[in-house]
């Protein structure tokens, strides 16, 4: 089942679920207890927002074998993790702005977590009751000033480098799932998560032995290879088989 946020005709801000070309509001907590009322409102009547409002967003490193290798780095023994800040958020549809304080703005293409429930210390076998479910998300990163700092949090917290939705799906096989990502329509990175060097449960797992999660806390995967150099005036496609296209443009700041 997808769901989304989205802004309504009578511009209130709701969640709601997705039923082909029509969109049906959710009555109570998606995180707790809800029921799903009659899709009614046109998909094309309402303004799709960013899936979640997390609390934090979780970030792995070097999760594929063929990034760390274009990166010249070796592939970590344990999950490499990093933060980037909520205001670093896009929702589908909106504009990447290039910083001008970076030559070298580039997409990471990756599945996104979306926690369910609260917890700590969850043990990798009981995973899958504490998430929700998956959306598509882009780990925008200015390279040069990654590697000009040494560790990450300027290159990866400017405002717009969080692009996430459109929508989260419940029902997807993570363990064996297609991403690709096109820029002006052509094929940049292309790769199946069945390549991750740590699995959805590991992630889970460990991310949890660190810090507590929360409802609609945000882990991304990681990035396979195919990073590169986005530009003003680019369009960028990122494609999840299952749950659908972020699409979001490029504009210098």
């Amino acid at each position: 089942m997808k769901f989304l946020r989205f802004r309504a005709p009578d511009k209130k801000i709701y969640y709601g679920w997705l039923k082909d070309d029509e969109v049906g509001l959710i009555e109570g907590d998606l995180f707790s207890e809800y029921r799903r009322l009659e899709a009614s409102f046109p998909l094309r009547s309402v303004k799709i927002l960013e899936p979640v409002l997390p609390s934090k967003i979780i970030c792995l490193g070097r999760n594929y074998p063929a990034h760390a290798q274009e990166q010249a780095a070796e592939v970590p023994e344990v999950p490499m993790l990093f933060m980037k800040p909520t205001s670093a958020i896009l929702p589908d549809g909106g504009k990447i702005i290039l910083p001008p304080q970076s030559r070298q703005v580039e997409q990471e293409a990756e599945l996104v977590i979306v926690v369910g429930k609260r917890g700590r210390w969850i043990a990798a076998e009981e995973a899958e009751k504490y998430i929700l479910g998956y959306t598509i998300g882009n780990d925008v990163t200015a390279r040069d000033l990654q590697e000009r700092d040494g560790q990450w949090t300027r290159a990866k917290g400017f405002d717009t480098f969080c692009p996430i939705g459109p929508y989260i799906e419940t029902d997807l096989d993570a363990a064996d799932t297609l991403i690709t990502c096109r820029i002006n329509a052509e094929l940049r990175q292309m790769s199946s998560t069945k390549e991750m060097v740590f699995t959805i449960p590991q992630i889970v797992a460990f991310v949890s032995s660190v810090m507590t999660l929360e409802p609609g806390d945000l882990i991304f995967t990681g990035t396979p290879s195919g990073v590169g150099v986005i530009e003003d005036g680019d369009s960028v496609e990122i494609t999840i088989e299952g749950i659908g296209q972020l699409r979001n443009t490029v504009e210098a700041g």
